[in-house]
């Protein structure tokens, strides 16, 4: 990842004035088996890269639901002022509104919506029947991250951190050649104010303000791993460019749920839910969630019996 340092201060400043078709951009999904799946993008991502799964569960019977997280589809001088409480408030209410229209409610989230995935699994226990995080986001230690890295917590300091970004550089979290072209072909010319494919393949700048947001939000989930327990897997590429296994390791060793499993890739980057085996992904997802849904039938029956 480049460097970029920018004052930035040309763009609109104020809520309601980014990419339109970016805000307006969320899936929903009706489903037939009462059941629904929450998907929760990544950070600078849009609901777009959560449509496969989307789309594969619900030929399954669920209804699936991809909200917008808070300021994604503004211009990044909102964008880079997010908080993860506001980006949690995103996938709160979604979820306070799903769980008043189905049975079953389980929650999914790529790379921070992982992280966010395992928030809502603690904080409302009753309603999240199990969560399946994809490429979570504990440490950024994949094989593709700068050295630099670990100079980050000065790069936090206050007032640094509003004006510095990281430009996004090849392999953009995809292993498919044919996928990575296409974003290439966008993010190798795009501007720090180039909206014009953000729906389609998120931003093409990372501001360091986000990072920092992340952090917060890590530190806080991490704390709070051994009371999860909810129903967890964990979906990791085993050559995820910029988080290692140890992510998904570290949580299956904290979280205290009596059904948890992790599931390796071998052909796939960071962004699962897009890459080569996004399907087998959305498989396992769909076995997962059976599971439990069939295993509650059975706990019902059982008791009436």
């Amino acid at each position: 990842m480049a460097i970029v340092f920018s004052f930035n201060m040309r763009q609109p400043a104020t809520a309601g004035s980014g990419n339109n078709e970016l805000q307006s951009r969320q899936v929903r999904l009706k489903g037939t088996n009462g059941a629904a799946v929450l998907l929760i993008h990544g950070l600078t991502g849009t609901p777009f890269e959560m449509g496969y799964l989307a789309t594969y569960l619900n030929r399954k019977g669920y209804s699936t639901y991809c909200p917008r997280l808070a300021h994604h589809g503004e211009p990044i001088q909102m964008l880079k002022k997010a908080l993860w409480q506001e980006c949690y408030q995103s996938v709160k209410d979604a979820l306070q509104e799903i769980s008043a229209e189905h049975t079953h409610v389980f929650v999914s989230g790529l790379s921070m919506g992982a992280l966010l995935a395992l928030l809502l699994a603690l904080d409302y226990p009753e309603k999240v029947a199990g969560v399946s995080c994809l490429s979570p986001t504990i440490f950024y230690d994949g094989w593709n991250m700068p050295w630099y890295r670990c100079f980050l917590p000065f790069a936090y300091l206050r007032p640094l951190r509003y004006f510095l970004y990281f430009k996004e550089e090849p392999p953009y979290g995809i292993k498919n050649e044919a996928i990575r072209a296409q974003v290439d072909k966008y993010y190798r010319k795009a501007t720090l104010c180039d909206y014009t494919r953000v729906a389609d393949f998120g931003y093409p700048y990372f501001p360091v303000a986000l990072l920092y947001q992340l952090q917060r939000l890590v530190k806080y989930v991490s704390r709070r791993l051994p009371e999860v327990r909810s129903p967890v897997q964990i979906v990791q590429a085993q050559e995820d460019d910029m988080t290692s296994v140890k992510n998904a390791t570290f949580i299956h060793e904290r979280i205290a749920s009596e059904k948890k499993e992790i599931v390796l890739l071998d052909n796939s980057y960071h962004v699962i839910t897009a890459d080569q085996e996004r399907n087998k992904v959305a498989e396992k997802m769909n076995e997962f969630f059976d599971t439990i849904i069939n295993g509650t039938r059975q706990e019902v029956f059982s008791r009436a019996g």
